[in-house]
């Protein structure tokens, strides 16, 4: 098992990584020896992981993080960088290693302050490792400010610090940050490829997997909690039944409001598991005693954990809905296919009666329509409209047609 095992259906990606990787480690023996740089390496100090969701834009950065910290022995001999087995890879790879830092953010946007404390990490040399990374998952929620903080350390990066930056598209990251990072675009993987690496990871039933996969067109992440958890089932069955509950304005408005207690449900199922925790470990670390009044001072520290735990909930009261509009899409698009008489796979196929029944009762141009009433909530959703009054519109207009 190497590193790039979990990279499911992006074989140009790996080999590009694989080949930097090798580059790097013969770059680190050259500087340690003394001896000239090669002018052509394949290596360098910023890279921009770019594709759609569930791509497994993150899981490259991983793999390849992983690829330069490896100590196997076998790199002397000749072998590529990446075993899976040293203790370079296994820690980079779990997120333990000293000189790998993965960030990710579970609030809406990355700030200034934290964009601060990653640059001054990235002036340090490495602790234990041969290189410093900086995993960023979630460039794309950086702010104006803080992509201009992060541009300085991109231009004028330390000797062995390399970053990077995972985002849906290129146009989701600044051009100036983006022009000076060599760029991977990674593709949706195949629905075989996905079935595939959840029987042989997951230990996922085959026809399970295969469901999965082909429900959630190729998302990795989505797939694999498809496939493992009833609940996640349970909550797609209720959102792929909403075509049919929108027959008139009392099903729509009652469809609406299902749809936002579920993703609050969600968000307070999170935050009743960590929000709990979070607080008490910070009022042991002020010094606060149980069932007492919290020192003086320490005010500030509590609010701030507060605030952001009320952004978290935000965050995830939002990918929740995202998630859900993102099934009524595929449910259109699936009904629009059988329509036209296309030969794309059905994604929905364990709700091929619903599929049929809309697709009967309407024509392409309604189909089209409510695909368009879909995207327009998400995009209500971005401007910060309330979640309840843009599903309640999305509602209406999928009942209009």
């Amino acid at each position: 098992m190497t590193v790039w095992d979990d990279l499911v259906g992006q074989i140009r990606v790996q080999e590009q990584l694989a080949a930097a990787a090798k580059d790097a480690d013969a770059l680190v023996t050259a500087v340690s020896d003394g001896k000239p740089l090669d002018q052509g390496s394949k290596m360098t100090h910023a890279w921009l992981f770019t594709g759609p969701p569930g791509s497994g834009r993150s899981t490259a950065a991983r793999a390849f993080a992983a690829a330069l910290q490896c100590t196997s022995p076998d790199r002397a001999l000749g072998g590529a960088p990446g075993c899976g087995f040293c203790d370079g890879c296994h820690t980079s790879l779990i997120g333990t290693h000293a000189d790998v830092q993965i960030i990710r953010t579970d609030l809406l946007s990355i700030g200034v302050k934290e964009t601060r404390d990653l640059v001054r990490r990235a002036q340090l040399s490495p602790a234990v490792g041969r290189w410093q990374v900086i995993v960023m998952e979630d460039a794309d929620r950086l702010t104006e400010g803080a992509g201009n903080v992060l541009l300085k350390a991109v231009e004028e990066p330390a000797p062995r610090t390399v970053w990077m930056l995972c985002a849906p598209s290129l146009e989701d990251v600044l051009p100036t940050i983006r022009s000076r990072c060599r760029h991977l675009t990674l593709s949706t993987p195949p629905v075989e490829a996905v079935a595939d690496v959840l029987i042989r990871r997951d230990g996922v039933d085959p026809e399970r997997a295969q469901s999965a996969a082909r429900a959630t067109q190729g998302h990795i992440g989505r797939a694999r909690r498809l496939a493992t958890d009833e609940r996640a089932r349970a909550r797609r069955a209720a959102v792929l039944k909403v075509p049919l509950r929108v027959a008139d304005v009392g099903g729509c408005l009652k469809a609406a409001q299902e749809l936002i207690d579920t993703a609050t449900d969600d968000a307070k199922q999170m935050a009743e598991e960590v929000d709990v925790k979070e607080t008490e470990d910070l009022k042991a670390a002020l010094g606060g005693v149980a069932g007492g009044r919290m020192p003086r001072g320490t005010a500030g520290a509590m609010k701030e954990l507060e605030d952001k735990q009320k952004r978290r909930k935000t965050r995830t009261q939002r990918d929740s809905l995202d998630l859900a509009l993102t099934e009524l899409t595929g449910f259109y698009r699936d009904v629009l296919a059988l329509q036209l008489g296309s030969r794309i796979a059905i994604a929905n196929v364990d709700v091929q009666d619903s599929l049929d029944r809309i697709a009967e009762s309407s024509t392409p141009a309604q189909t089209l329509r409510r695909i368009e009433s879909v995207i327009a909530c998400r995009d209500a959703m971005d401007r910060n409209v309330a979640p309840l009054l843009a599903v309640e519109a999305m509602t209406m207009a999928l009942r209009a047609g």
